[in-house]
């Protein structure tokens, strides 16, 4: 019981071991600031402008739709986490965390 209680916490506060093979990337360098946030074809991008050149844009890439789509309490943490930081710029350790979060959901969705 101990050991399940424990699980439980670190998976709560992202610091569990299971969270550290993430499957998402973050592969383009920029000021990292939260504008626009759009789901498309596996990538969530941040910065997201119809006019902008492709090459100019940040993302999160291997997001799986199923864990961008995930309702916990009626929400969608995936989406919301990002969206509550809309104007903000993203650290490394708000990347990480971000990339954690998409880990964390898609563990629980493969328990289910």
């Amino acid at each position: 019981m101990v050991d399940l209680g424990k699980n439980l916490r670190e998976l709560h506060l992202l610091e569990s071991p299971k969270l550290t093979k993430l499957i998402t990337t973050y592969p383009i360098n920029g000021t990292n600031k939260v504008d626009k946030v759009v789901f498309e074809n596996g990538k969530v991008y941040i910065n997201y402008d119809n006019n902008t050149d492709n090459s100019m844009l940040q993302y999160f890439e291997n997001v799986p739709l199923i864990a961008w789509d995930f309702y916990i309490g009626g929400y969608q943490p995936a989406q919301k986490w990002l969206k509550d930081r809309k104007d903000t710029q993203l650290s490394f350790e708000d990347i990480a965390h971000y990339q954690k979060i998409i880990v964390l959901k898609i563990l629980h969705i493969i328990k289910k």
